[in-house]
């Protein structure tokens, strides 16, 4: 009965341990997926500005070019 109790212990005391390592597993994905999330943001928020930019020099390369054919 006492073994068969400490074996019961054991393994609850292996599974517990399994659970703490999964969890720090997690975490570390967790932060690390988070970083991941925070650099893609920021490339984002960069390219939309480029895109914005480049559509400013684009309209304004058209508008010259209709001023320079209205002058025609």
């Amino acid at each position: 009965m006492q073994d068969m109790r400490e074996n019961e212990l054991v393994t609850l005391e292996s599974k517990i341990n399994e659970l703490i390592d999964t969890c720090l597993q997690l975490q570390e994905e967790n932060k690390t997926l988070r970083s991941s999330q925070d650099a893609l943001v920021t490339e984002r928020a960069s390219l939309i500005e480029k895109t914005e930019l480049a559509r400013s020099r684009v309209e304004a390369m058209i508008s010259r070019l209709k001023s320079l054919e209205d002058n025609s």
